[in-house]
């Protein structure tokens, strides 16, 4: 081969080369598709988000540098949540992420290959979602919350901060499927405490004044609001209604608690929105999620208002007050 050939074969050989170094360093840098698809509303999830956001970046995920993600809200109407799960489906994100069991069905429904990642949705063994939380199977694994065991230690607090309840409502979303496990975990808890439980359902934010006059006129002692994504968007709502009813209640979201009822106890939302965003990293780094194992909720928090309390003339003893991770006075 002569010289010239040489050089020609050099520059065919680089030429021939370019295209594929070209494809690796676009494969390198290029940016991933996340979608959030949310049960409730956004406004009270901001400190959470900004939490996930946080948690990606400590993973080497960065907004617009090799990850996209858009946020996207049921606000909890269930045909919604459907729509959107189907336009993120077709589509094609890389992962989908949900908040709340109604968020998880509407996405699991419409894909069985996109990766799902939960972030605090409610025994998602019992509900069907996945077959155990060792081995979740099928394509959705991520953060769950066990409510019915949560429920239990709700009532208690309930009734150690107000002795001598008797008649407790129980208000669900029968929308919701992983309430049944919560309900079924007040009844169970019902009996050691001597209580008597009366279930409301509320499946709007419209029916709240209705349900708190119903609860007023069987004289319950208090009420016990199930963890659910619109009590959370009614948090406000839902604070006005007790004390103008004179009931005290416990709910498992902190932010009810700062809408005005008088205590929460429950899964931390911004550490499991955190987990989550771990959950996606793996996933984006080729993990399977038939095998990664469900998280259990770990930290707890447990949130008194002492300024419902004074408005319901409630004195909250001491010892509870000192068990309690935070205390709006």
């Amino acid at each position: 081969m002569n010289r010239r050939d040489s050089v020609l074969a050099l520059l065919a050989l680089g030429t021939a080369a370019a295209p594929r170094s070209a494809v690796a360093q676009q494969s390198a840098t290029r940016v991933q598709r996340i979608a959030f698809l949310g049960t409730g509303a956004a406004a009270p999830m901001k400190a959470p988000i900004e939490a996930f956001k946080t948690a990606l970046q400590e993973q080497g995920y960065v907004e617009g540098k090799n990850i996209h993600v858009e946020y996207h809200w049921g606000e909890d109407k269930p045909e919604r949540l459907s729509q959107l799960a189907q336009d993120l489906v077709a589509r094609k994100m890389e992962v989908i992420v949900v908040w709340a069991t109604p968020a998880a069905f509407a996405a699991k429904r419409v894909t069985s290959s996109i990766p799902i990642v939960m972030v605090s949705v409610g025994d998602p063994d019992q509900t069907g979602l996945i077959a155990n939380l060792a081995r979740p199977g099928g394509n959705i694994t991520g953060v769950a919350n066990l409510g019915g065991l949560v429920v239990a230690k709700q009532l208690e607090l309930l009734t150690q901060s107000i002795p001598g309840m008797t008649r407790i409502a129980v208000v669900r979303n029968p929308e919701n499927r992983s309430l049944d496990s919560q309900l079924q975990g007040a009844k169970t808890a019902a009996g050691p405490l001597r209580l008597k439980l009366d279930v409301v359902d509320v499946r709007a934010a419209a029916d709240l004044e209705a349900a708190f006059a119903r609860m007023s006129a069987a004289r319950v002692s208090g009420i016990l609001m199930l963890s659910d994504p619109l009590f959370i968007s009614a948090r406000s709502r839902i604070g006005e209604l007790a004390v103008k009813h004179g009931l005290p209640g416990i709910s498992a979201r902190s932010e009810i608690a700062d809408g005005g009822l008088l205590m929460t106890y429950g899964a931390s939302a911004i550490e499991q929105f955190r987990s989550g965003a771990v959950y996606v990293a793996k996933i984006l780094r080729g993990a399977t999620p038939a095998e990664l194992p469900v998280e259990q909720a770990a930290k707890f928090e447990f949130v008194v208002n002492l300024k419902t309390a004074a408005a319901l003339g409630l004195r909250i003893p001491e010892a509870i007050l000192l068990r309690a991770d935070r205390v709006i006075r």
